[in-house]
């Protein structure tokens, strides 16, 4: 998939959030895959602390470095980065200051926990500023590092006081390094370059909490990206029959006479007593496909890309990963 097909163009910054339990890490994982594939170089970030790209990818902990990771479809790589606040901070006195010694003696001593707990708005920026950087890095020839950057955010519920890293600091600098730092920042978040894609179920809460998160984000004026609804099952039965068991109309007689028919019971009552413990599995379906539906229509509705990926029976391992970058891949996504 070149990338003038892709819904997004232009965007070098890709920031993952959703709802705790609907897969956001895997996610963001595929979608790095995707956007490295034929031969692109993509970093993947993380910020939680939890060391979600390392089990995904079913590696050690990684370090506070940028590694590669990963091979992409027809080539292309997938570094990752696992960001920790005290080296970020490191990072930014050097950057500023010059100071990465006396920053070394800081952590000893807990000033940096200190500062980022009495001011938490402040280690978004650290982490987020690590991220950007990595976005507008360039080689000495002038050509940016990496093709796109894929960022496990927080969940909905934080993203985006996370990623409006101005209005964070404003009570802590109006002026100076740390104003700079963030306007730095935010003028990589807030532009064109940067989508901000949410990862949802085919549930109710999950659902509304992303229709809440765009709303919040636009009013924000961030930008949104795509709706990735996630393990998504195939219904296995006709829409007709989904139809009649969703609206009480399913006749279990039906089913025993094609059970006895077709051999699969040995008499009258058996084959009743299998139609009765099918039916009650078949309505069960058709009310959770007929609930799908509905919250389907609902995300549609926000006018936001949307792509489906598929429920992996056998869970997320790696070729796991790989068949969801390909699904991403060919929904247009990447």
């Amino acid at each position: 998939m070149r990338a003038r097909d892709t819904d997004w163009d232009g965007v070098r910054l890709h920031v993952v959030t959703g709802k705790g339990g609907t897969g956001k890490t895997t996610v963001a994982a595929a979608l790095a895959l995707a956007l490295a594939a034929g031969g692109r170089k993509v970093l993947l970030v993380e910020v939680e602390g939890r060391q979600g790209i390392a089990q995904v990818f079913d590696l050690p902990p990684l370090p506070y470095e940028e590694r590669r990771i990963a091979v992409a479809p027809d080539g292309g790589d997938v570094h990752a980065l696992s960001i920790d606040p005290e080296e970020a901070m490191l990072d930014y006195l050097e950057m500023f200051y010059g100071m990465r010694r006396a920053g070394k003696a800081l952590t000893k001593m807990g000033v940096v926990d200190f500062a980022t707990t009495i001011a938490p708005g402040f280690r978004d920026v650290l982490v987020t500023g690590k991220t950007t950087e990595a976005v507008r890095r360039k080689n000495k020839d002038g050509r940016r590092v990496y093709d796109a950057v894929v960022l496990d955010a927080p969940p909905t519920g934080r993203i985006t006081r996370f990623l409006n890293v101005t209005n964070e600091v404003a009570g802590l600098a109006r002026v100076g390094p740390i104003k700079n730092h963030a306007d730095l920042v935010n003028g990589v978040v807030a532009s064109p370059e940067t989508a901000v894609h949410f990862v949802t179920l085919l549930e109710e809460m999950p659902v509304q909490e992303t229709l809440d998160g765009l709303a919040e984000l636009t009013a924000a004026g961030l930008p949104p990206g795509g709706i990735f609804t996630n393990m998504v099952r195939e219904s296995l039965l006709p829409a007709s029959v989904l139809d009649a068991a969703a609206g009480g109309r399913f006749d279990p007689a039906e089913l025993a006479l094609g059970l006895k028919a077709a051999g699969l019971a040995d008499g009258a009552s058996d084959a009743a007593a299998v139609a009765e413990a099918l039916a009650e599995e078949i309505v069960e379906h058709a009310r959770r496909t007929a609930l799908e539906q509905r919250e389907r229509e609902s995300l549609d509705a926000s006018g936001r890309p949307r792509y489906e990926l598929p429920l992996l029976a056998d869970g997320v391992d790696l070729a796991g990963l790989y068949e969801l970058a390909e699904s991403i891949r060919n929904q247009g996504a990447a």
